[in-house]
Order: C-alpha cells, then sequence, then structure tokens
C-alpha cells in the first residue's frame, strides 16, 4: 500500500466557508433561542459531514484505474468517448449528499485537455446526464500510451464543479484535483480492452476502489 495520496486538512478547503457561515450562525441563534438553534446545529453537522476529505490509501497495480470518488456504480457500458473522440469502456460513480466529493485522479499520466460545457441538472444518477448536464471533462495520457478520460457532471442540486487540473499538468493516481458541491457523479472513459473490477450497484471509495485494470501495452 501507498502512503496517503496528498496532504490535506481533513476538511475540504472548498468548505470552510460554509462551515464557518453555518456555525456563526448557530452561535447566534443560540443566543437568541436555544430551541430553534437544533435546526442550525444538525445543518451544521451535515455540512461538516459533506466537506469532509479523508486521506486513502492507493493499492498496488501500474494498471489500475482508481475510483475518481466516493458514491456507487451507475454504468459499466461501452459508449462513445466524444472528449477524446473515440469508443471506450464508461464506468460512471454516482455520489449523492452524504458522500464525499472530492475529486480524485484515476491514474497517472499528464493532462490533455481541461474543457467545461454548460448544461442542466437533472439527476446525475440517470444516464442522459453525462450529455445533458454541466460538466467538466479532463482527458489523461498515460505514460505507458493509454488515454483516460475523467468528466465531472453536475447533479439535481450541484451548482458548482470545481476543477484545479490544467494542460500539461502531471498527475498522479489519486491527487486531489477537484469537487462537486451537493450532489453528483464522475465518468470514466477508459481504453476498450480494459478489465472492470466493478458492478452496477457496487459501492466505491475514491482512490482506495479498483476501478478496472488498463490492458497491457
Amino acid at each position: 500500500m501507498h502512503k496517503p495520496s496528498y496532504p490535506h486538512p481533513i476538511i475540504a478547503r472548498e468548505g470552510w466557508p460554509f462551515l464557518a457561515g453555518i456555525v456563526v450562525i448557530s452561535i447566534l441563534v443560540t443566543f437568541w433561542s436555544p430551541g430553534a438553534s437544533v435546526v442550525f446545529w444538525l445543518l451544521s453537522l451535515f455540512v461538516l459531514q459533506f466537506f469532509r476529505d479523508p486521506a486513502r490509501m492507493a493499492p498496488d497495480g501500474a494498471n489500475n484505474v482508481l475510483s475518481p470518488a466516493d458514491g456507487r456504480i451507475v454504468a459499466v457500458e461501452e459508449v462513445d468517448d466524444t472528449y477524446a473522440q473515440r469508443r471506450a469502456l464508461k464506468i460512471s460513480v454516482f455520489m449523492n449528499v452524504f458522500n464525499v466529493h472530492s475529486n480524485r485522479a484515476p491514474v497517472n499520466g499528464s493532462v490533455v485537455s481541461v474543457d467545461y460545457f454548460p448544461g442542466k441538472f437533472v439527476n446525475a444518477a440517470l444516464d442522459k446526464a453525462s450529455l445533458e448536464n454541466e460538466r467538466n471533462a479532463m482527458v489523461i495520457r498515460t505514460a505507458s500510451g493509454h488515454t483516460v478520460t475523467a468528466v465531472q457532471v453536475a447533479g439535481l442540486v450541484a451548482k458548482r464543479i470545481l476543477c484545479y487540473a490544467k494542460p500539461g499538468d502531471q498527475l498522479y493516481s489519486g491527487q486531489r484535483y477537484g469537487f462537486i458541491r451537493f450532489g453528483s457523479r464522475v465518468d470514466v472513459y477508459l481504453p476498450l480492452g480494459s478489465r472492470p473490477r466493478v458492478s452496477i450497484g457496487d459501492k466505491v471509495s475514491a482512490t482506495s476502489t479498483v476501478l478496472a485494470e488498463l490492458p497491457e501495452q
């Protein structure tokens, strides 16, 4: 097993303003009405759990494709990868509001492109969300020449996709590269011949779950 994939503050930095704001409001309401403040303290706990960002250990394996997010597998199928212009194996991870929403790189490699697409905010568990919802697509090229595409897709209540990777960046498996606020999915497109290690309905964890194995070159 490797060391944790990146240094982090346990609570995602994207959540600090939200957490600080709701805690301050909860304190103020407590002085005014302790009974009414219960709702705000419960909301504070929800915000705290939503923005948690735990350390993860990546399993060994040069050809491993790691899960980019916590959640549930909702698709394992051969489709067109319009971002890399090819046929590909797509594996989709759906995140509900109780999952960790920090996104991690699925493989080691160089970022070829990062493209943002405006769109709708339909339920991210639906297949049409992959093509109709707001999304951000990152294409990665591995050292062995494989192309892997990771697409952050907004959900029904997700209104903000954050991606910190840029073309030319070198990413390592499990590296934190983005965040999606309040319910969403991540689609991973892999070369044909990749061997899935998960099935529809499986629960997965970012970095520590292997989604598939890339084919030998």
